[in-house]
């Protein structure tokens, strides 16, 4: 994808283990919901892909996880 790496993070695994990956930032187009500026880790050959929550959030997403769909998060104001 050509993404430049900007800084780097630990994240730990289910297992506990910690890993270290680069971070980038792209637009991300999700039909038909449009397109965004979300943050990206950069994975090696190994990892799988996510979509993540941080992700879902910036499009106004939710996984309902019976249906195995993205749906519109129902946005609160604090």
């Amino acid at each position: 994808m050509g993404l430049k790496e900007i800084s780097k993070s630990d994240f730990m695994l289910a297992d506990g283990t910690t890993i270290e990956r680069g971070i980038s930032e792209a637009i991300l187009e999700l039909p038909p919901y449009g397109e965004r500026h979300t943050p990206v880790i950069l994975g090696e050959s190994e990892d799988e892909n996510l979509l993540g929550t941080l992700t879902l959030e910036i499009f106004g997403l939710i996984l309902d996880p019976f249906k195995r769909e993205l749906r519109p998060a129902r946005l609160l104001m604090k």
